[in-house]
C-alpha cells in the first residue's frame, strides 16, 4: 500500500522515475499539516482571490476563480474554512460538482513582493441556510471546507502582476536557472533529488 495523505500510486510511479520519493516523503513529513497555522489563517483571510478545483461524479475536473474583498474567506475552526458563493452565471459548475463529489482543492496565491502559495485540500459542503450566512455580505450560498491536507507550495514560478520578465527560475533556451532556496534548507537538502537532463529548446 503506497497511499498516504498526499500521495497515491500515480504520484509514486513518477516519483520513482525521477528519484524524488525521498524528498516527497520528507516534504510530507515536515510541511504537511491538517490544521491551519496562525500564519495560514492570516493568509487565507487576507486574500482577494483563490482558485477552486472540483470534479464531478465521473472525475471530470473543473477549476474556477473565486474573488472578493479581504476576509471573504474565513477560518471558522482550525480545520475548517468557509467562503460565500456570489451571484454569477448560474451554471454552478464548481458548487454542482461539490454536491456530487465533495473533494476539493483550493490554491491561495500572493503575487506580491514576497510570493507565496498555499494548497488546502479537503471535503466541502454547500448550504443555502448555513447559520454563518449572515457574516458574508452578498452570499447566496455558503461553502464550508473541512481540511484534509494543508501544504505550503514553492512560489518560484510566480510572476508579480505587471512584470515584463519571466521568473528567474523559468527554464528557457541557453539558460541555467538557479536552484530555489528551499533545496538548501537544512531539513531538506539531504533529500533533494538530482535534476534530470532536459532539452535546451528549439
Amino acid at each position: 500500500m503506497t497511499d498516504t495523505i498526499m500521495f497515491h500510486e500515480g504520484n509514486r510511479a513518477l516519483q520513482d522515475q525521477f528519484d524524488s520519493r525521498r524528498i516527497a516523503d520528507r516534504l510530507e513529513e515536515t510541511r504537511l499539516r491538517r490544521q491551519l497555522s496562525p500564519q495560514d489563517r492570516a493568509f487565507v483571510e487576507g486574500v482577494m482571490f483563490f482558485f477552486l478545483a472540483t470534479a464531478d461524479a465521473q472525475g471530470r475536473p473543473d477549476c474556477s476563480f473565486k474573488g472578493g474583498t479581504p476576509g471573504f474567506v474565513q477560518a471558522i475552526a482550525p480545520d475548517e474554512i468557509a467562503f460565500p458563493d456570489y451571484d454569477g452565471n448560474g451554471m454552478f459548475k464548481s458548487l454542482g460538482n461539490i454536491l456530487v463529489n465533495p473533494s476539493v482543492g483550493l490554491l491561495f496565491i500572493d503575487m506580491g513582493e514576497k510570493p507565496r502559495r498555499l494548497r488546502v485540500n479537503g471535503e466541502a459542503r454547500v448550504s443555502r441556510d448555513d447559520p454563518l450566512m449572515g457574516r458574508f455580505a452578498g452570499a447566496q450560498l455558503l461553502v464550508r471546507v473541512k481540511t484534509r491536507a494543508i501544504f505550503p507550495n514553492c512560489p518560484r514560478y510566480i510572476v508579480t502582476p505587471g512584470a515584463h520578465k519571466p521568473s528567474q527560475y523559468a527554464p528557457r533556451p541557453d539558460y541555467h536557472p538557479p536552484e530555489p532556496p528551499w533545496k538548501g534548507f537544512d531539513d531538506l537538502k539531504d533529500y533533494v533529488h538530482p535534476r534530470q537532463p532536459t532539452p535546451n529548446g528549439e
